[in-house]
This record gives structure tokens, C-alpha cells and sequence, in this order.
């Protein structure tokens, strides 16, 4: 059995071959297909285009990425709640820890989600054990995060019973 690098419940990730260096990503084992914010995407001539991320994010160049028609497919995702929809799935190479590996991710609106890059079991399994004590999560912003729906659930119970 070889040895498989251990990563936290989130990390930095970089797309060398885009450019793009150190995003968040949430590592998350429920979960079996890895995701990408996508703000814009098209079909032109028979080849996928998209942005990557959104003008909110640190990471939004506005570039359009370009996928010929062998390297994107169409896919039928489901998420927690058993909603499925269609999405476009892409391979991009992605580095976790100093390793290079060839990811496959649907592209998603994910600019109301903390992390932009969502890190499935199918890009984990055989590469990477998850220890939820490790990682680079976004310890300031979950915590803000916690204490404003803290907030709206108080405010709700207390609307609820007057």
C-alpha cells in the first residue's frame, strides 16, 4: 500500500496551467464531485466557454478560459437536498500540497458559498486522506459567518413568538 498525503478540511489550491494561486477550497468527503465557481458559460462553435469566479472574489480576473470539445462534458449533479441539474464538467490540473493531480470539476454559481472550489470524495479518494484537524480553512470568515445566523435565529424565534 503506498502512503496517501493527509490534507485538512480546507486547503489552498493552484491551477497552474490558469494561473490562479492559493484558493480556498472546502475538502468535503459527503460530497462526490468536485465543484468551481463559474460566473459565466457558453457554448461558442462547439467549444465551452467560461469566467472563472466572480467580480466578489480575490481570484476573478475576468478571463475567459476556453475548453475544446474533448476536454468538457455535460453531467447530471445532485446536491444534499436530491435537486439535480445539469452543469458542465471540466478537467483542469490542480495542486494540493505541493502535488499536481488532474481534477475533474462541474462549474457552479458558487459566489453565496465561503469556499469558491469544492474538493469532492472523486478527486480524493486514492490520493488523499481528510483530517478535519489540518488545513487552511477560513477560520475569521466561518466565524462570522456563525455568529450572523446566530444572530437571524434569534431574531426569528423572537419574531415567531410575539
Amino acid at each position: 500500500m503506498t502512503s496517501l498525503d493527509i490534507i485538512g478540511r480546507a486547503e489552498k489550491v493552484t491551477f497552474p496551467s490558469l494561473r490562479i494561486r492559493k484558493v480556498p477550497a472546502k475538502i468535503d468527503t459527503g460530497a462526490d464531485a468536485s465543484s468551481i465557481w463559474c460566473s459565466k458559460s457558453r457554448i461558442i462553435k462547439g467549444e465551452l466557454r467560461c469566467v472563472l469566479f466572480g467580480p466578489a472574489s480575490e481570484h476573478y480576473s475576468g478571463d475567459i478560459v476556453i475548453f475544446k470539445k474533448r476536454d468538457f462534458d455535460l453531467t447530471r449533479v445532485a446536491n444534499s437536498f436530491g435537486h439535480k441539474q445539469l452543469r458542465y464538467k471540466v478537467k483542469i490540473p490542480m495542486e494540493v500540497k505541493g502535488r499536481t493531480i488532474n481534477a475533474t470539476f462541474t462549474l457552479t454559481d458558487r459566489s453565496t458559498k465561503l469556499y469558491p472550489v469544492l474538493i469532492g470524495r472523486s478527486t480524493l479518494q486514492g490520493k488523499f486522506l481528510v483530517d478535519v484537524r489540518r488545513g487552511s480553512p477560513l477560520h475569521e470568515v466561518e466565524s462570522a459567518r456563525r455568529k450572523r445566523l446566530k444572530f437571524e435565529m434569534k431574531r426569528i424565534k423572537k419574531e415567531l413568538k410575539s
